[in-house]
């Protein structure tokens, strides 16, 4: 029980934490200074409930990553919300040629902390100014704000997988660049507050999850590099 309440917090999340305390104890007491003392106990409950919302927002949970070669790891908490092609980004000069893209939308309950989905070597980092309309559309990809990555494992094989803005969305955090090296499921970076990742897979690997499908950063397997299987259907039962 302890474990699922004492939930590591992610360092970026402690100014908020702050802020949403110290102003809630601030209007209490202002409140109370000016006399309206009906108002204290409604403000202490909505300042309550808004710091513990932050604090679930900014957790940063342990979770079990697994480790076979070739396995391609979910970057995002959330749920698959296109399967498509699509080329990747341009600034990451990857070529123009279409890849299977897979979508992950994160809302405002999710963990926001991102994993990478392989082990390798971080090729490129690229920052894009955008738009910032609703993550969900597909246009998102392409007007958002967004932070691209381009990775590369031992044997040459390239993956892109790109944070992309949402209306809700204000920071994308990116904390590994060219050079690095990441594990798969290891934290690269997050989104505050609210928006989705796309994962372009080589040419060739299908996606081992289906549209609709709830994912666990660093333990849902989104693709297999070593697998022939077709592309996963599913159904809501």
């Amino acid at each position: 029980m302890l474990k699922v309440i004492l939930v590591p917090i992610n360092r970026e999340g402690w100014p908020f934490i702050a802020i949403f305390a110290i102003l809630t104890v601030a209007l209490m007491v202002g409140a109370y200074a000016l006399g309206w003392l009906g108002a204290v106990q409604p403000i202490g409950w909505v300042g309550l409930i808004l710091t513990v919302w932050c604090i679930c927002f900014f957790r940063d949970p342990h979770r079990v990553t697994p480790t076979r070669d070739g396995l391609v790891i979910c970057p995002a908490d959330g749920v698959v919300q296109l399967i498509d092609r699509a080329a990747p980004p341009a600034e990451l000069g990857m070529g123009e040629q279409e890849r299977t893209r897979v979508c992950v939308f994160m809302n405002v309950f999710n963990v926001h902390v991102n994993r990478s989905p392989l082990s390798g070597t971080v090729k490129k980092v690229a920052y894009r100014p955008g738009k910032f309309l609703n993550a969900s559309l597909d246009k998102a990809s392409v007007d958002n704000e967004r932070m691209s990555v381009a990775l590369e494992t031992e044997n040459g094989t390239q993956i892109a997988f790109v944070q992309i803005a949402g209306l809700v969305a204000r920071r994308i955090i990116c904390w590994t660049k060219e050079g690095d090296q990441l594990k798969a499921g290891e934290r690269f970076g997050m989104i505050r507050f609210g928006s989705r990742v796309d994962v372009y897979l080589p040419e060739g690997v299908e996606p081992m999850v289906a549209l609709g499908q709830t994912t666990k950063a660093a333990e849902t397997v989104l693709a297999d590099l070593n697998s022939t299987e077709a592309a996963r259907q599913g159904e809501v039962r």
